[in-house]
C-alpha cells in the first residue's frame, strides 16, 4: 500500500466528514494545545504576582488574594473558550439553533445560575471573603473557599458546611471579621443592689486583663473602627428587676476562639468578686398569698399540726 504524507495532509476531506481534513484536524489540535498552555502560563504568572504581593509586600490579604485568583481564572478560561469557539467556527448559527434548548435549561437550572452569579458578586464585592468568620443561621464558621456555585465553611466543631452562594447574598449573614482585624464583644454581669459600684467596675476591668484582649486600641485601629475609645470598657447598663446590670466590652483579634476567651474572663470575674465580697445577683421572687378567713384558719391548724406530728414521730 503506497501513500505519502502529502496525500495525508492534503485538503482531501476525511471520508464521512465533508469539511474535515487531516491537516485541519492537526492544526485545530495544535491550536487547542497552544490555547491551553497559554492559559496555564497566564494563570501561573498571575498567581506568582499575587502571591508575591501577599507574602512579601503584605498589600493583599488572604480574602482579596483568593478573589483575584478566582476572577483571573474565570477571565482566562472564558477568553480561551471564546478563542476556541471562534477557531472551530462555532458561532451564532449554532447558538440560534439551540436557543429553545437553552431556554429550557435556563428554567431548569435557574437556581444553579443564581448561585453562579452570586459567587461572582461575592468575589467582586468582597462583603464575604476567604478567611472571614461568619454567623449563618446560628452557625459560626470560617470561610474556607468561595467556589463557582457554593462556598465551604468550617464550623468550630470541625464540621464542613457546603453553602450555596445565593444564601450568602440573600440570607442574613453576620460577618464577625468585619472590615478590620479586631472585633468587640461584651459580657453582661448582674450584681446585687447595694453593691459598691466603683469596686464592681474596678474588678471587671481587672478581669479583662486577658492575653487575648487588646488593652489599648492603637490610633490606626481607632480610625478603622471609627471610635475614639480605649479598651476594655465597663458600662452600667441598667437597673434590672433583680440586679444592677453591667457590661464588660473588650476588643480581640482572636475571633475564632472568642467563646473560650469569654469563658476564661467569666471565671476570673467570679474569682475576683468572691475575693472582694461582691454578690452576683440571681432572680428572686416575693410570693404573696391572698386568703380569706376560712382558709386562714386551715393554715393555722396545719401549722400547729405539723410540729405535733414531727414530735410524735421522734417519740
Amino acid at each position: 500500500m503506497n501513500f505519502s504524507w502529502h496525500e495525508i495532509l492534503s485538503a482531501t476531506p476525511i471520508p464521512g466528514f465533508a469539511t474535515l481534513t487531516v491537516s485541519r484536524l492537526l492544526l485545530d489540535g495544535a491550536f487547542l494545545l497552544l490555547i491551553y498552555l497559554m492559559a496555564r502560563l497566564a494563570l501561573w504568572s498571575i498567581r506568582k504576582i499575587v502571591n508575591r504581593q501577599f507574602y512579601y509586600l503584605k498589600s493583599v490579604d488572604e480574602g482579596k488574594r483568593f478573589a483575584i485568583l478566582q476572577i483571573s481564572k474565570y477571565l482566562v478560561y472564558g477568553l480561551a473558550m471564546a478563542l476556541l469557539l471562534d477557531r472551530l467556527h462555532i458561532g451564532t448559527v449554532l447558538f440560534t439553533s439551540f436557543a429553545g434548548l437553552f431556554v429550557g435549561l435556563g428554567f431548569g437550572l435557574q437556581q444553579t445560575f443564581n448561585d453562579l452569579s452570586s459567587g461572582l458578586i461575592l468575589l467582586f464585592e468582597g462583603s464575604v471573603k476567604v478567611g472571614d468568620i461568619v454567623r449563618l443561621e446560628g452557625e459560626v464558621g470560617r470561610v474556607l473557599s468561595i467556589g463557582v456555585r457554593h462556598s465551604v465553611i468550617q464550623t468550630r466543631d470541625d464540621i464542613t458546611l457546603i453553602v450555596p452562594n445565593s444564601k450568602l447574598i440573600v440570607d442574613k449573614v453576620t460577618n464577625l471579621s468585619g472590615l478590620t482585624q479586631i472585633t468587640r464583644f461584651g459580657i453582661l454581669v448582674g450584681v446585687a443592689y447595694g453593691s459598691n459600684l466603683d469596686l464592681v467596675m474596678a474588678n471587671l476591668r481587672a478581669a479583662a486583663r486577658h492575653p487575648e484582649v487588646i488593652q489599648e486600641v492603637s490610633s490606626e485601629e481607632k480610625q478603622q473602627i471609627n471610635q475614639d475609645l480605649e479598651a476594655p470598657l465597663v458600662y452600667f447598663r441598667d437597673f434590672g428587676d433583680n440586679s444592677l446590670v453591667f457590661e464588660l466590652c473588650f476588643w480581640t483579634r482572636n475571633i475564632w476562639n472568642v467563646d473560650i476567651i469569654k469563658s476564661e474572663i467569666r471565671l476570673e470575674i467570679n474569682r475576683l468578686f468572691q475575693e472582694a465580697g461582691l454578690v452576683i445577683a440571681f432572680p428572686q421572687r416575693d410570693v404573696h398569698l391572698k386568703v380569706d378567713a376560712g382558709d386562714m384558719a386551715n393554715f393555722q391548724n396545719l401549722a400547729t399540726f405539723a410540729p405535733a406530728s414531727q414530735s410524735s414521730a421522734k417519740d
